[in-house]
């Protein structure tokens, strides 16, 4: 049997190749929208693509099974309850795909959404029993998945689900199973997610606190508490997969604008990605501009801040950096990219266009303000998770995504100071700020990092 897992960083989005060599079939599990890696290990393994499933509609990125499947021909996979509407095939409990050596059985695991599926694999070359079981989203490795993404009205039924299918029909199943969720660390489908790519059901059922509880009070007591922020994205991301995603040679085509096309455009109501570095953008920048650099889960942060609605213009250092981007956004969902700044923030500055800056301030001079007393409000950004390991004396704390959905609270000529842990996030909420008509703000050049570093230390 063939079984790969294939990852994609920042969204920790985990899809699965299983095939057989000696039939020449293989089948897609979750596939992300950018589907040549499975065509080339289609074609470098000899295995004909023949089937497409979903362990359930996802929240968190778009899925690629209609790329995958207008390439291919396969079928895509559904459980046989979910709200897709695009032709598919269904799939209940019990059921099972077989060809060659590779046994597939379906088992109905609501929770993470009413409509999850796990999927039991087998080798029979092997051994006629499952070596290893596919979550989805019901189990991760360290977490379990979240039940709010259904929706409120539906909150408690999903607890419920959850709760049936992780203590009911995970406790029929043996402890040697390898498990092989749909996410790892990065993704916002779960809390806490280990960035290990795999463990075992019985090695989870011992170390998970949230799977060794008495009952089911106990249970809905644990996770009732808050959960990861619901990026914006995330509903136009579950509307795209329910209808089918269009193939991404039907998005908007290539362009190259020059600073006045680009400057036009921004004029009539699009927005302005800046993907450089927080020291090159605090520098100068397109006036409006919002800061989202390169990093590890730059995708869940641009759903928090950009919506998917929106007509995009880039500005990026080369044309290598123009298509990564292209990719992640289009992983999300954002596909009305327009175009990009060609040459760069070099090519507006030399065109005589405007530009704006954060002035960023470094450590030293903000432990200077300090000293003596002279300085605005600092707003540390964090989470209160990380707020509650230290900070900078003076600060209040105001997270992220409390400020993005318009809940700062202060004037807009008052002087601010965004703190969070490397200048990332606070350039993105300076930016943004900024774009709001606050005119006096400024991050810290690289966060909490760079004032520890420079030997300062934090309160508690």
């Amino acid at each position: 049997m063939y079984f790969k897992q294939i990852t994609v960083p920042g969204l920790g989005c985990n899809s699965y190749v299983i095939g057989c060599p000696g039939a020449r079939q293989a089948v897609v599990v979750d596939p992300k929208r950018d589907v040549q890696e499975y065509m080339d290990i289609s074609r470098d393994e000899g295995m004909k693509i023949t089937h497409i499933i979903e362990t359930h509609v996802h929240a968190d990125h778009v899925s690629g099974n209609q790329e995958l499947r207008s390439r291919t021909g396969a079928d895509i996979y559904f459980s046989e309850n979910a709200p897709v509407t695009f032709d598919h095939k269904k799939l209940k409990e019990g059921d099972v795909i077989e060809f060659g050596m590779v046994k597939l059985e379906i088992l109905h695991t609501p929770g993470h959404t009413p409509n999850s599926i796990s999927i039991l694999v087998t080798d029979k070359a092997r051994a006629d029993v499952p070596w290893m079981i596919l979550t989805g989203d019901l189990l991760f490795v360290g977490s379990i998945g979240r039940p709010d993404l259904a929706g409120e009205e539906v909150l408690d039924e999903q607890v419920n689900n959850l709760y049936d299918s992780l203590y009911e029909k995970m406790r029929r199943l043996p402890d040697y199973l390898e498990v092989f969720p749909a996410h790892g660390q990065g993704s916002l489908c779960g809390k806490g997610l280990s960035a290990k790519a795999s463990s075992t059901l019985g090695y989870e059922r011992l170390t998970q606190p949230v799977l060794r509880l008495a009952d089911f009070r106990a249970f809905r007591d644990q996770i009732g508490g808050s959960f990861p922020v619901r990026p914006k994205s995330f509903t136009h991301i579950i509307n795209t997969n329910t209808q089918g995603a269009p193939l991404l040679e039907r998005c908007p085509l290539e362009q190259t604008l020059n600073p006045d096309q680009f400057d036009q455009l921004h004029r009539q109501g699009a927005t302005v990605i800046d993907t450089r570095d927080t020291a090159s953008f605090g520098g100068f920048h397109i006036p409006g501009a919002i800061n989202i650099g390169f990093e590890k889960q730059m995708a869940n942060w641009i759903g928090m801040v950009v919506d998917p609605s929106d007509n995009l213009l880039l500005v990026v250092d080369d044309r290598e950096k123009y298509d990564l981007m292209t990719t992640e956004l289009h992983r999300i969902g954002y596909d009305n990219i327009i175009g990009y700044l060609s040459g760069g923030m070099s090519a507006w500055i030399a065109h005589g266009m405007p530009i704006d800056s954060l002035s960023p301030i470094s450590a030293q001079d903000l432990k200077q303000q300090l000293d003596d007393r002279d300085f605005g409000r600092i707003v540390d950004v964090r989470t209160p998770d990380e707020r509650t390991q230290g900070y900078i004396a003076g600060s209040v704390h105001v997270p992220m995504n409390d400020i993005l959905a318009g809940s700062l609270g202060m004037p807009k000529d008052e002087e601010m100071i965004l703190v969070c842990g490397t200048g990332y996030r606070a350039n993105i909420v300076a930016s943004r700020l900024k774009q709001d008509g606050f005119s006096h703000v400024h991050s810290l050049a690289g966060g909490l990092t760079a004032w520890q570093n420079a030997g300062y230390s934090l309160a508690s």
